[in-house]
């Protein structure tokens, strides 16, 4: 067994010295070595002056395991002579039950429902279950179909804020792995979309709302108003919400990831009644 024992000194010497004296050891045993933890400074006029510290390991005998004594051994009783037979009926029914398992099992399987490989919701599941598993998340999922034939899947449980991340962006790249996994090797595309929570109709609300208050903006101060930047899912969702908004137009400018959707204003166009006739002179 190796044991430390630090010491200090005012040089490493001095206190190598007082450890090996401590210990009962010469400078030329072989039983020990030894490492500087600490250098000594002088310091400037006595100030901030440090002591020198080794660290001496040194090898001691291991202790001894304690040897138990063993048990009296009880004289046999004739109660426990016969307790033996109950014991014996108890084993053999075990062992009619060991074989009598695996049919069980059989039987459990046969009637179990076979999932079909080629089954999209099987393979969502599969797909979901796993990377979640990986992201160290539980979750309920529920996967229904979508009017346009594709799937909605919307995740519940209490980890859902490593799910959705920043404004949606881990939910968004989940859904896209869904998409890209599940359609890879496919004829036909089928989208799938991922929610947590319902987040994505929440956020559409508040994205919806956001866009009427810029659009009342822009045309209360007759200016463009730039929003923040947005992913093109959230993009798609104010040009939606302003497309029948009177008075204002949309339109995206920037680069990824910083594009963002910008409402201006639209002056509103003077009757044709209201114009000025011209005059033909002869």
């Amino acid at each position: 067994m190796i044991k430390t024992l630090d010491k200090s000194g005012k040089t490493i010497d001095l206190a190598l010295e007082e450890a090996l004296k401590e210990l009962g050891l010469s400078k030329d045993d072989l039983s020990y070595h030894y490492e500087v933890v600490q250098q000594a400074k002088a310091g400037f006029l006595g100030i901030g002056a440090q002591s020198a510290i080794v660290r001496v390991s040194y090898e001691v005998p291991d202790p001894k395991p304690e040897v138990k004594p063993a048990p009296k051994a009880e004289p046999k009783t004739e109660a426990k002579v016969e307790s033996k037979a109950p014991k014996a009926e108890r084993r053999v029914e075990s062992v009619k039950a060991a074989e009598t398992a695996p049919k069980a099992v059989e039987t459990a399987a046969e009637a179990a429902p076979v999932i079909d490989e080629n089954d999209e919701y099987a393979a969502v599941r599969s797909f979901l279950t796993g990377l979640l598993g990986r992201m160290g998340v539980k979750a309920d999922m529920e996967i229904t179909p979508r009017d346009n034939g594709g799937i909605n899947v919307n995740l519940s449980g209490s980890g859902m804020g490593a799910i959705i991340g920043r404004r949606g962006e881990t939910l968004d790249a989940i859904q896209h792995l869904t998409n890209y996994v599940v359609n890879r090797g496919s004829d036909k595309h089928m989208h799938i979309s991922v929610d947590a929570e319902s987040y994505r109709a929440k956020r559409e609300e508040s994205l919806t709302k956001l866009a009427e208050k810029m659009a009342e903006k822009a045309i209360k101060y007759k200016r463009s108003m730039a929003l923040e930047p947005m992913n093109s899912y959230e993009r798609h969702v104010i040009h939606t919400a302003l497309q029948n908004y009177e008075g204002v137009t949309t339109n995206s400018t920037g680069v990824e990831p910083n594009r963002r959707v910008v409402v201006s204003y639209v002056r509103p166009e003077t009757p044709a009644s209201n114009k000025p006739q011209s005059r033909e002179w002869a």
